[in-house]
């Protein structure tokens, strides 16, 4: 009998303790969801900057074998004005082909750099590379981030899970894969390419 009068004591101190650890597992799944939004946020940004590097490296490039054509053209030009130089007779004729010739290896010159339009081959060459690592540093980033944001998504359930089911040890594994995704989202951020999944 005097075991009865303790039972609505303990149910009452149980079901306080339970209260305050479904607190504890909804703060942890709060800063979980907030973990989530940082991830899918930075995977978001790095998928367009992917997106956007590529479009830019693709447009230098296309630039770039522009400036090649027009290059051939005009040493084909100098070529056979050299050529057409040795039947010349005139004075006139020849020193009009030799300006030409100047003319068209001072285009040569520029069309191989062009430091102060910053769009010789050799300056979009350089400019065409550091797009594309602009891009692929995105995308290993984008990768990491996916990883991260899928662990947390798991945590998340693995969290709410242990709410339901009173299974405390859910919520440590969901802690555990929560910091896997945390450390995936500072490998994206921080060194995309320090590690390679894919």
């Amino acid at each position: 009998m005097a075991g009865h009068g303790h039972a609505p004591h303990e149910q009452a101190e149980h079901a306080e303790h339970h209260g305050a650890s479904n607190k504890q597992v909804a703060l942890i799944i709060s800063i979980l969801a907030l973990l989530l939004a940082i991830s899918e946020t930075l995977g978001k940004a790095a998928q367009t900057q992917t997106l956007a590097s590529n479009i830019e490296a693709a447009n230098l490039w296309g630039y770039f074998q522009g400036k090649t054509v027009r290059l051939t053209v005009v040493r084909a030009q100098i070529e056979d004005t050299e050529i057409a130089m040795h039947a010349m007779t005139n004075e006139a004729q020849i020193a009009a082909a030799k300006r030409g010739i100047e003319h068209w290896k001072r285009q040569v010159a520029r069309y191989e750099s062009d430091p102060k339009e910053n769009d010789g081959r050799r300056e979009l060459s350089t400019r065409a590379k550091a797009a594309e690592k602009k891009r692929d540093d995105a995308a290993a980033a984008h990768h990491h981030y996916e990883v991260a944001s899928a662990s947390i998504q798991i945590a998340i359930v693995l969290a709410s899970a242990a709410i339901i089911t009173g299974i405390g040890m859910l919520v440590w594994f969901g802690v555990g894969l929560g910091a896997v995704g945390l450390a995936f989202t500072a490998i994206g951020l921080f060194a995309p390419h320090a590690i390679h999944l894919f």
